[in-house]
This record gives C-alpha cells, sequence and structure tokens, in this order.
C-alpha cells in the first residue's frame, strides 16, 4: 500500500469515525430526554403511589369513626324512646292516681325525664353533625384517591415503555410511551385540583 492510499484508507476512517460520532451525540441527545421523561414520570407515579394510599387510609378510617358515631347516635336514641316510655308510664299513673303525694313524685320524675329526653335529642344532633362531618371527609378522600390511582397505572406504563425503549434504542417506543404518561399527568394533576 503506497502513500497515497494510506491517506485515503486514514481519511475514509476518520469520516466514518466522525459520522459515527454525530450520529452517537444525536442517540445520546434522545436518550437523554428518555431519561429525563422516565424520571418525571418516576416521580410523579411515587407520589400518586402515596397519595391514592393516604386518601384511601383517611376514607377508611373516616368511615369507621363515622360509623361508631352513629352506633353511638342510636344508643342515644333508644335511651331517649325509653324516657318518651316513662314519661307516658308516668302521665298515666298520674290520670289514674289521685293522691297528691304520688302526683307530686310523678311530677318529679316526669320533670327529670323531660330533662332528659331534651338532652338526648340535643346530643343526638351534635353526634349527628359530627358523622356527617366524618362522612364527607370520606368523600372527599374517596374524590381524590380514584385519580392518584389512575395516574400511577398508566405511568407506570409509561416507565415500562420508556425503559424498552431504552433497551431497544427505539425512538417510536419512546413516542408511545409519552402518551400513557401524559394521561398519567392529569390524573395526576386532577388528584390535586379536581378538574373532572
Amino acid at each position: 500500500m503506497n502513500e497515497q492510499e494510506k491517506k485515503e484508507v486514514t481519511a475514509e476512517i476518520k469520516a466514518e469515525l466522525l459520522e459515527k460520532d454525530k450520529a452517537d451525540k444525536q442517540k445520546a441527545k434522545w436518550l437523554n430526554y428518555l431519561s429525563i421523561t422516565t424520571i418525571l414520570f418516576s416521580l410523579c407515579a411515587t407520589l400518586s403511589t402515596f397519595n391514592a394510599t393516604s386518601n384511601s387510609g383517611k376514607s377508611m378510617g373516616s368511615q369507621i369513626k363515622a360509623s361508631d358515631q352513629w352506633a353511638f347516635y342510636q344508643a342515644k336514641g333508644v335511651k331517649q324512646y325509653l324516657y318518651e316510655i316513662q314519661i307516658d308510664n308516668l302521665k298515666l299513673q298520674m290520670l289514674n292516681n289521685q293522691s297528691q303525694a304520688a302526683q307530686d313524685s310523678a311530677k318529679k320524675y316526669l320533670d327529670n325525664y323531660t330533662k332528659s329526653v331534651a338532652r338526648y335529642k340535643v346530643e343526638k344532633e351534635k353526634i349527628s353533625n359530627d358523622a356527617k362531618a366524618l362522612e364527607a371527609l370520606r368523600d372527599d378522600a374517596g374524590k381524590h384517591g380514584k385519580p392518584f390511582g389512575f395516574a400511577a397505572v398508566f405511568l407506570q406504563v409509561s416507565i415500562l415503555l420508556s425503559a424498552i425503549a431504552a433497551l431497544l434504542k427505539k425512538k417510536p417506543i419512546w413516542y408511545v410511551s409519552m402518551l400513557p404518561g401524559i394521561i398519567g399527568l392529569i390524573y395526576f394533576a386532577n388528584g390535586f385540583f379536581l378538574f373532572f
């Protein structure tokens, strides 16, 4: 091989290396974007899972507390009803009994029972309000939890497709992975703001 041929081969090799280097830089550029989007989707998926779990716990805890309040409400209602029966019995006894001492004694009990009935009505109203507030908290947590759950699913699918795109170095797969990722981000934002 003469000197001229060596220069031509060297020039060809340099041109091929420069072309390969340029192609590698282009590949590296889209792989950097793939990495950034995957990190973003992973972060949002993690936060979505955390928020979905947190809201599920709030919902369940509020439901349990509301059920306890309604049981307490029923117990107060039963006690109130027993006092109301006693009031009716005392009124009947007062009609049948003519002695003044018995009438005075029955009136004392009647006054105490009437106060107890009024107290139970007030207590039941407060318990009812507390139970309804807990149910509202449960419902609100449920409204926020569902979008976070959907977001986690879509974001996980996007992360999976991004990993496949990176392993195969196939840009079209990365583009496809963006669709569930964007849907996941929309659900993620909806978990906070309840757009729909």
